[in-house]
């Protein structure tokens, strides 16, 4: 497999279980603790060795570019008033060997269609998605988890976790065989099954490393669930042509697409930070 440099944050969605927070703030820059949700996202795939940032974003997005830029009169003052550790804290946000890209998914249709939208940046390079809805804590990057992965078996690869049958409704759900002790090899996905119907209690979570070729299947995927192109039903075409795979990842991860978990996730990491 080729260099993983890409990574794709798809942040275009419009935030309504936050409202009216989100009504003119973006959901990806609701703060856990003193950071922005998608600076952690971006944290992660940085750690990863990630050298191209590709935001995939919608109206009223404006301060997600914004928060990744300069501000040479903030810097100024900040350095004016020996504020050495703020201002540290806002120049190191994107490393100088890093871009940030941004393209706008004009309707929103769906994550396989937010994720094709980034096909023309991509090219014909293996790449990663993000999804800032889920925190990962974890010692190591669970991107980096992920590329390993991807250059161990020479394929795709998707972050899994195991859930309780009664969720299999909230996520994609996957079949397969092992190949070692974190990895199976998939031979199914479906999107968002009856926990009666689905075909185990592994579901996808949001991180993906996925080969090129996933664009020209999501091109090809009709709309499913909720009248929207699923990135799943995309995968799930890719996988009868090429070798997929899941990694159980380590780490914690906490659902910040629900209040619940956003509320966790501010405690636990504020906890964390302040050694309680």
């Amino acid at each position: 497999m080729k260099p993983i440099r890409k990574a794709v944050f798809p942040v275009a969605g419009m935030g309504t279980r936050f409202l009216p927070a989100t009504k003119a703030m973006p959901k990806e820059m609701l703060p856990i603790v003193d950071k922005p949700l998608i600076q952690y996202a971006v944290e992660e795939a940085i750690a990863a060795g990630i050298t191209d940032l590709i935001f995939i974003t919608g109206r009223n997005k404006r301060a997600i570019e914004d928060h990744f830029d300069r501000v040479p009169e903030l810097e100024a003052d900040l350095e004016a008033k020996n504020k050495t550790e703020l201002l540290a804290a806002i120049r190191d946000i994107i490393p100088s060997y890093v871009s940030c890209i941004y393209t706008r998914q004009q309707t929103p249709l769906g994550l396989g269609h937010a994720v094709l939208c980034a096909a023309p940046i991509v090219g014909n390079e293996p790449f990663v998605v993000l999804l800032a809805d889920d925190l990962i804590d974890s010692k190591t990057s669970v991107t980096q988890q992920l590329v390993e992965a991807a250059h161990q078996q020479d394929g795709s690869v998707l972050a899994i976790q195991n859930i309780e049958r009664e969720h299999t409704n909230k996520y994609g759900i996957i079949s397969g065989e092992a190949v070692n002790e974190k990895t199976m090899r998939l031979h199914g996905m479906v999107e968002k099954p009856d926990p009666s119907l689905a075909p185990s209690t592994l579901a996808v979570v949001g991180r993906y490393v996925l080969e090129p070729e996933i664009f020209e299947h999501l091109r090809q995927t009709q709309a499913g669930v909720g009248g929207e192109i699923q990135l799943t039903d995309g995968i799930a075409s890719l996988l009868q042509a090429r070798a997929v795979f899941g990694l159980e990842y380590e780490g914690r991860r906490y659902d910040c697409g629900s209040k619940a978990g956003f509320f966790e996730a501010t405690l636990e990491l504020g906890r964390k930070y302040h050694g309680l």
